[in-house]
């Protein structure tokens, strides 16, 4: 090694060293925050600005160089004006990092709701699919749909996925304990080894798993079979416990197996009118109704 750059390195002080790793990692938690946004193009506008800025000073060019220097002292408010909902977003994710530790134990009974979603829609016949976000952000697909922010609950996805709600058509987007947007679009898979039998609700949430590793939980409307999609590959016609194992292995959060014996379910003519009946989750290992009777009908 050369003695000048050994001097150098012996010149730099522990804080300098830190100051250096603190820069870097601020500009890594940008880069990552801007990742698969419209903020991304926008940056690519500010480094041609910059490179323009910089021809202009190492050029002389006089008006151009007048120009960039009067409009940069502006350019950092339209910044912030710009990436106001990523700082936004930045600032929410810090948060939630810091109460992390305490809301963690919180995180299995708010997946476990989806199990019961899930359970409740297998016996309705009800079309739904929900994904689950892990460590690649969904954020594009979420700015496809109706933005929530809401808690994740099982009230709130009965209530979505109801077929005479706006929202039900589309996936439901799932991050951590909430749940970030509804009626989203996702991509199709077109992978040509997958059945011809699968539609649309069942490649897209295949589609998802392909380009990242989220957890994609499909019923379907025509069966009312539950299906679970992973890393591009389909668990088709799974029981509501499997699902419920599954979710705990994928999500690594821990549950007490249900040992209750199954109890019938309550008949439709039991109920309140549907406008005025409350949500209720069924309860798992509870039988499926009878072919035969339809919601609202005497069996």
């Amino acid at each position: 090694m050369p003695t000048h750059l050994v001097q150098r390195w012996t010149d730099v002080s522990a804080l300098e060293v830190l100051d250096i790793v603190l820069v870097a990692v601020l500009i890594y938690q940008f880069l990552v925050l801007v990742r698969g946004t419209r903020a991304t193009q926008i940056l690519v506008g500010v480094a041609v600005l910059a490179g323009a800025f910089y021809m202009a000073r190492q050029n002389n060019l006089p008006t151009l160089n007048w120009l960039l220097s009067t409009a940069l002292p502006y350019a950092v408010f339209a910044l912030i004006v710009v990436f106001q909902p990523e700082i936004r977003h930045a600032l929410a994710r810090l948060g939630h990092r810091l109460t992390f530790t305490r809301m963690a134990g919180q995180e299995g009974d708010s997946y476990d709701d989806i199990v019961l979603a899930a359970n409740l829609f297998s016996q309705n016949n009800t079309g739904a699919l929900m994904v689950i976000e892990r460590d690649i952000g969904l954020r594009t697909h979420i700015e496809s749909g109706v933005p929530l922010e809401a808690k994740l609950s099982y009230d709130l996805l009965a209530t979505v996925f109801r077929p005479s709600a706006p929202l039900h058509d589309g996936a439901v987007i799932i991050q951590k304990d909430r749940i970030a947007a509804a009626a989203c679009f996702l991509p199709l898979s077109m992978n040509p080894v997958l059945s011809p039998q699968l539609g649309t609700r069942h490649r897209a949430g295949i589609g998802i798993t392909e380009e990242t590793d989220a957890i994609a939980v499909i019923v379907s409307e025509e069966t009312g079979a539950i299906s679970l999609a992973v890393s591009g590959n389909i668990e088709r016609d799974i029981s509501t416990d499997h699902l419920r194992a599954r979710l705990a292995d994928l999500l690594h959060w821990r549950f007490a197996p249900s040992t209750s014996a199954p109890q019938p379910l309550i008949s439709e003519s039991d109920l309140l009118p549907e406008r005025d009946q409350p949500l209720r989750p069924p309860k798992l290992g509870e039988g499926v109704p009878s072919p035969a009777s339809k919601p609202g009908e005497e069996p």
